[in-house]
């Protein structure tokens, strides 16, 4: 009721099971969400994000869960989710989650803990910017190597460079670092 009220255009597809959902995936490839419960009766925890990742669709997905532990919300974004909403969370907090996602951004619950500085992504320089964008989505090294037209050896030594400006230690830190700036990741709006 909440997403049908907030999102008047809104196509709501429900399912039960992994099974169903990722029959629903494969059936609508125009999907640009999907709301993931990490408890579905036939996958469970991080299986079912994993497996719904490896079929290769492009919808983002937030993941809701009880679990609010350090260890799960990290895995669940180092797996490729794009967002991660307690179940306790209320209205505000879901809307807000799903418009941050919705705009190209990462959702990670305020209660995770983060080591890194406050830095701006301005201190970024536009390349580093890039390649800090594409390793968010969730893109390998080699993707982002084509993407940018860049070598392997440029893209490792981006992302040392982007790492120690950030103050963190891993991919995964790097994707909390970028939901805590509010950075975009989707392309730029249209003119």
């Amino acid at each position: 009721m909440l997403l049908q009220r907030e999102f008047a255009d809104l196509v709501l597809l429900q399912a039960g099971t992994f099974a169903q959902a990722a029959r629903a995936l494969s059936d609508h490839a125009d999907l640009d969400l999907v709301l993931l419960d990490l408890e579905l009766p036939d996958a469970s925890g991080l299986e079912a994000l994993v497996r719904l990742r490896a079929t290769g669709h492009e919808a983002v997905m937030i993941v809701l869960s009880a679990d609010t532990g350090h260890d799960r919300i990290l895995g669940c974004i180092d797996a490729g989710a794009s967002g991660y909403v307690p179940k306790s969370a209320n209205a505000r907090e879901m809307l807000d989650a799903l418009r941050r996602v919705l705009d190209g951004q990462v959702y990670v619950p305020t209660q995770i803990p983060f080591s890194g500085t406050s830095l701006s992504a301005a201190a970024l320089t536009p390349r580093q910017r890039e390649v800090w964008a594409l390793l968010v989505q969730g893109k390998p090294n080699k993707v982002i190597c084509r993407q940018l037209g860049l070598s392997e050896s440029t893209v490792k030594t981006h992302l040392a460079v982007i790492f120690q400006k950030l103050g963190v230690h891993s991919r995964t830190e790097a994707v909390v670092a970028a939901a805590r700036m509010g950075l975009r990741l989707g392309p730029p709006p249209a003119p």
